[in-house]
């Protein structure tokens, strides 16, 4: 039978591809940690392990139940502050990952409601990319995940993940001139930032008919602002960005048709545990106020 002290061994070996530090996290010797490595290959009559040079990495098999042994830690992890939050909400935890323009808008007020009704709950918030923040969702590392899809994608709901729709978030045009249109920035440079978004800014302008020239990088909102006051470039931001800041030199054009759809994702099957269901209920409220 699997055992969890086995199953947690091998996450740590996985985490770093080394005995030597996983015994260091877990604060097992070496050889105990390779001895429950060797006891989980036997239970399970599959070689997990091999050495390559001094070091050593994971079979295929290997990777595999590292996988989902992440899985089941973060779901036990869980399991105490879920059995604590069902009674009463009196104590527990819940734990929230988001990008920046939400966790500077719409969680601090959620966050603010979640203490006045449940003052016993500890809320645990964690800056991630949307992508990020799914994979720590997928490990049990967080409960909530908030993320967001392009107006007109498909709303995708498979391998466990579950989405609350909180708001939508429009797409502005962010340049030095008021009034500006797309159109007149065909020639201009623009500032990019992560993957998700530059695809984003490229739909934008391919609907006026041209592929923007990106001549710098940025996914910090701030620096985004800073460069375009500073004449560097122009670029698309959402309006939840705009909300946590507002840089005074640049203006703002909100462009129709473009917005960003922003959900509250859960993982595994219904109901959630009581403390995730009172922060989807704290932020599906913080979401409805301007």
């Amino acid at each position: 039978m699997l055992s969890l002290v086995h199953l947690q061994v091998l996450a740590a070996v996985a985490r770093h591809e080394s005995v030597t530090e996983a015994a260091r996290e877990l604060h097992y010797s070496q050889s105990s940690v390779s001895h429950h490595l060797a006891r989980l290959e036997a239970v399970t009559g599959a070689r997990l392990v091999q050495r390559v040079g001094r070091g050593i990495r994971l079979t295929p098999e290997g990777r595999l139940l590292a996988v989902r042994a992440g899985e089941i830690i973060g779901r036990v992890d869980a399991a105490g502050a879920e059995l604590a939050a069902q009674v009463g909400l009196r104590t527990g935890r819940v734990r929230l990952a988001a990008n920046a323009s939400s966790l500077s808008t719409i969680v601090p007020k959620a966050a603010t409601s979640l203490a006045r009704a449940h003052p016993g709950l500890e809320l645990i918030l964690i800056d991630r990319h949307p992508l990020e923040a799914l994979h720590l969702l997928r490990q049990g590392e967080i409960d909530i995940a908030l993320v967001f899809r392009h107006a007109g994608a498909p709303v995708e709901e498979d391998e466990g993940f579950r989405l609350v729709h909180l708001t939508d978030d429009p797409i502005h045009l962010v340049s030095r001139r008021p009034g500006d249109s797309l159109a007149g920035h065909r020639d201009s440079p623009w500032i990019g930032g992560c993957g998700r978004c530059q695809d984003e800014l490229s739909a934008v302008c391919r609907r006026e008919g041209f592929t923007p020239r990106i001549a710098s990088l940025s996914d910090d909102m701030v620096v985004v602002q800073a460069l375009v006051a500073a004449g560097i470039g122009v670029t698309t931001l959402p309006g939840l960005a705009l909300r946590a800041h507002r840089h005074p030199d640049v203006h703002t054009t909100e462009l129709t048709g473009f917005s960003r759809r922003i959900f509250a994702a859960t993982y595994g099957d219904p109901p959630d545990p009581p403390a995730v269901a009172a922060l989807l209920v704290a932020l599906t409220e913080a979401a409805d106020t301007p």
